[in-house]
């Protein structure tokens, strides 16, 4: 890894050249990074690799017209070559109204220590050694007869980021990552399951023999799954999927979609969207956040949000670019690559959990679905309509009574949203996180 005097000087050399060759403005971003991963499947290693890569993206302006370029090598000689190229492309291209850097009241220009960076690279011997114990819990599940493999694997990122306003900052990143997925029954009524978990510092995954277990046995109790009517009834998710109406929040309060009119909450800002008492929080600043930074890719401060608050809408998800076209200020979600300007998404995102159990949420239903796979997206974000095939289990006077597969849930956002309640059992495992959900009268499409 390159010490962080390099990696911000080298940034700075080429915002200097550009500055020099005629552009009014300028930033640029790097990467670099260094990966191990291994997998292995029945007992054999199919993978052990090491990368290390570099990237770095340099965008110009001139006048209100922008244009980016990237590179893959720390060649300072280059310098020259890359900054002339950028400065004919952003000369060529049409103006952009709502380009440009951060003013100087909106840079961060001081951040907490987020505890980002597990200073301890393990050696391969210890994620080998992490793969094969959940393989081989998983394996020891009575009922299972296939695996599809185990993997272990540990990353370190650098990010560094400059512009011509006066901003500069990098901070480092760890992650690491044990997953296993394995297959029960025979024939054509073999089923699938797996599971995971990730963390910033090695000492915060769960037990890899747990991971292991928990998979071999939701694999086996998928077993002999059957069809169920079509019908109108409340659907309960899994917080391995519960996460994925988030996704979809996110998506309908991006800027670029309210400023396009292409969201079905386009008008719904400062207005009530879920039940009373569901809160939608976003912190970058979260200690060992597998999302955190401390700033965001425009050197904007950023800050924890409640993006939704006792059920109302208090904010879109804002970059530069999208917020002056919205007539606003940039909420500090601005990310992005080396090859394309800064968008909007959030940082680690999560809905609050509720005060009831998973079990009493599902406790008073008589007939339900719970969801503990979803497939395809089938979602418009236009509309808000939603379908997508799924998998889990029919519920029957409060209890999970037999798994279901090959059916669709059906309801419309803007419903599901009002009629969403949330258990007690949150846990952060992806960055975009929430507990058990509940959401009554959804359409469940089976023969």
């Amino acid at each position: 890894m390159a010490q962080e005097p390099d990696a911000l000087g080298l940034l700075g050399d080429f915002i200097a050249h550009a500055l020099k060759q005629g552009a009014d403005a300028a930033d640029a971003v790097l990467f670099e990074g260094t990966a191990l991963s291994h997998a292995q499947r029945l007992g054999r290693i199919e993978k052990l690799e090491r990368s290390e890569g570099f990237d770095m993206g340099l965008r110009v302006l001139v006048g209100r017209r922008q244009a980016m370029v990237s590179m893959n090598e720390r060649n300072a000689e280059r310098i020259d070559e890359i900054v002339t190229r950028a400065l004919a492309m952003a000369r060529a291209v049409p103006e952009d109204p709502y380009c440009g850097l951060a003013a100087p009241d909106q840079l961060a220009r001081d951040w907490p220590d987020l505890d980002l960076a597990d200073p301890d690279e393990p050696a391969p011997e210890t994620l080998i050694a992490w793969a094969a114990a959940a393989e081989d819990a998983a394996r020891a599940v009575a009922g299972v007869t296939n695996s599809e493999g185990a993997e272990a694997n540990w990353s370190r990122a650098r990010v560094a980021l400059a512009a011509s306003n006066g901003f500069a900052g990098t901070y480092i990143g760890t992650g690491f990552g044990v997953s296993a997925a394995v297959l029960a029954g025979e024939g054509a009524g073999m089923e699938r399951d797996y599971d995971y978990t990730s963390a910033v510092y090695a000492a915060d995954l769960e037990d890899p023999a747990a991971i292991g277990k928990r998979a071999g046995e939701r694999a086996v109790r998928r077993l002999n799954a059957r069809k169920v009517a079509t019908c109108r009834v409340p659907v309960i998710y899994d917080p391995r999927v519960a996460g994925s109406l988030l996704r979809h929040l996110v998506g309908a309060i991006s800027g670029p979609a309210v400023a396009r009119g292409t969201s079905f909450l386009k008008d719904k800002r400062g207005e009530r969207i879920f039940a009373a008492g569901i809160t939608v929080t976003d912190d970058p600043h979260r200690r060992r956040g597998l999302r955190s930074k401390p700033f965001d890719a425009e050197g904007v401060r950023n800050e924890r949000r409640a993006i939704v608050a006792d059920g109302v809408l208090e904010t879109w998800l804002l970059d530069l670019a999208s917020a002056r076209q919205l007539g606003l200020v940039s909420t500090g979600h601005a990310s992005r690559g080396t090859g394309g300007p800064p968008g909007p998404s959030p940082s680690n995102l999560w809905l609050e959990p509720g005060v009831v159990t998973a079990g009493e949420l599902i406790g008073d239903i008589a007939s339900g679905f719970y969801v503990a796979e979803l497939m395809g997206m089938g979602v418009n974000g236009v509309t808000g309509d939603y379908s997508r095939g799924a998998a889990g289990f029919w519920i029957e006077n409060g209890e999970l009574a037999y798994p279901v597969s090959e059916v669709t849930i059906a309801g419309n956002l803007k419903d599901m949203f009002r009629h969403l309640s949330a258990a007690s059992d949150l846990r952060f495992r992806t960055g975009v996180d929430a507990p058990t959900l509940r959401i009554d009268g959804m359409t469940v499409a089976g023969a």
